[in-house]
């Protein structure tokens, strides 16, 4: 079975070279990532390997299916960035990768709270100068603080796990299906609505997926809502947040910080160098410019475990798409 891999990196390479110990699946790896103008490299595949980031609109998906693509694996638990009922129509298949290590990120999360919070990264900075002072680096406890987690999947429980039970947090929770047996045995208790939430909450973790319904969620209004100070974190999906009125909020200074590892249009920047070029996207080149606002670039997945993980459930995906012509992982 041959397979495009678009968008790679060093470091699935490496791990999916590892996995790969039998070459049942014939990788071809691209560095280049998906879109209109790459799909004509998919030509004499029969399956393509793509991210996050990587572009399979209705366009896209037809040039796929006129180079004979039969299936499409994620290597990625999203699929907002895929036209299913267009893939359906077509008649290519999509799997994804629902939980390759739901511990990475929840982790990387909460050490994102802590940073913005107690300042890490720039007491780093300062020390390396030769500059020991304190002024400027204060912060605040995490125990009794109350924390709102948005979306209570995997990574969610996780996340509030960390915080409820490690961190004497008062871990509260909204989800459009809460699992109330699982949230209990994390530490955490539902509440009805999320104005509720966004009202009561000192933290604002974003762990929902990206959907019609959740798009902009945190917007000019519902920031509005918000204790003054609120500290927000998003390690889930850039267009959660609504970042023009995020940056309103900065301004104005009703919020305390943020933590970012993700961004609505990172696709141009993110898991590139740009250190040598001008950022044109205004409104990140003003969140960066924040003292109070620290962004990483989409990292908190990144573990030894979580790349494994992927690894070994995409070329499983692709084994049995090509053996059974479905998938236990099959996206429908």
């Amino acid at each position: 079975m041959k397979v495009a891999v678009y968008s790679a990196k060093g470091y699935d390479i490496e791990s999916f070279d590892e996995t790969n110990h039998d070459g049942y699946v014939q990788l071809n790896y691209l560095k280049v990532g998906l879109d209109v103008k790459t799909a004509a490299l998919s030509a004499g595949y029969e399956a393509i390997c793509i991210f996050v980031n990587d572009i399979a609109d209705a366009e896209v998906l037809q040039e796929l299916a006129n180079n004979g693509v039969k299936y499409i694996a994620m290597r990625c638990a999203g699929f907002n960035n895929v036209d299913l009922k267009k893939a359906k129509e077509l008649g290519i298949k999509v799997a994804r990768v629902p939980a390759y290590s739901p511990q990475s990120v929840a982790e990387f999360t909460v050490g994102m709270i802590m940073t913005v919070v107690r300042k890490y990264h720039k007491a780093y900075n300062r020390v390396r100068e030769g500059n020991f002072l304190l002024d400027g680096l204060l912060g605040f406890n995490l125990a009794g603080k109350t924390v709102g987690i948005i979306g209570t999947g995997r990574i969610g429980l996780l996340t509030g796990k960390i915080l409820s039970k490690g961190f004497s947090c008062n871990v509260i929770a909204y989800d459009v299906y809460p699992n109330e047996k699982a949230a209990a045995e994390h530490g955490i208790k539902y509440v009805s609505t999320l104005e509720e939430l966004l009202r009561t909450s000192d933290i604002i973790s974003l762990h929902c997926p990206l959907m019609d319904s959740t798009y902009h969620i945190l917007d000019e209004n519902t920031l509005s809502q918000t204790r003054k100070g609120v500290v927000l974190i998003n390690t889930s999906r850039g267009a959660l947040i609504d970042a023009t009125a995020l940056i309103s909020a900065l301004k104005s200074g009703h919020i305390g910080a943020v933590g970012l590892d993700v961004y609505e249009k990172e696709a141009e920047y993110f898991f590139g160098d740009s250190s040598s070029k001008i950022i044109y996207d205004d409104n990140l080149s003003r969140l960066i410019s924040f003292y109070n606002v620290f962004i990483t670039g989409h990292q908190a997945f990144l573990t030894k475990e979580a790349l494994n993980n992927i690894a070994e459930t995409t070329l499983s995906n692709l084994k049995s798409l090509n053996e059974n012509d479905t998938s236990e992982n099959l996206v429908e």
